[in-house]
């Protein structure tokens, strides 16, 4: 397998540069491993993500999830902040538990064009996922 196009670092420095609102120290969101096309990220866990029922809420663990596909989106290709989400499918499978959530995303084809991925979520401590995700992203022409 090839090394990552940027390591955790470079994609955590890219993130805070291209998306300061979004990403930055205290955001709740950290890079845990980069390899090629294989990324695992972490999202710390926050009452005020909660929805009632006491559960995390699905727009949470959809955006851990597209944040996850980003990095591995990066891993692949580099620095290329312009490429965007074209599909993102989501199964709900378990209540989260209340802790942190991580996020294993894996690119299962890395086109010219089109990088096509998995991510399954799960909370810390707990067996099972929390969700299944597949999703495709638009690379832009270099």
């Amino acid at each position: 397998m090839p090394a990552p196009a940027l390591s955790a670092d470079e994609i955590a420095k890219l993130l805070h540069a291209e998306f300061p609102q979004a990403f930055f120290p205290g955001c709740g969101h950290t890079i845990e491993r980069v390899a090629y096309g294989d990324v695992c990220v972490r999202w710390k866990f926050d009452e005020s993500s909660l929805r009632p029922g006491g559960t995390v809420s699905g727009p949470t663990i959809m955006e851990l999830a597209d944040f996850a596909m980003y990095v591995a989106v990066f891993s692949a290709i580099g620095p290329q902040p312009l490429a965007v989400t074209t599909n993102l499918n989501i199964n709900f499978l378990r209540k989260p538990t209340r802790a942190d959530l991580i996020a294993d995303a894996r690119l299962m084809k890395v086109g010219k064009r089109l990088a096509v991925g998995e991510v399954t979520i799960r909370s810390e401590g707990a067996e099972g996922p929390v969700a299944h995700v597949t999703a495709t992203y638009s690379i832009p022409i270099r």
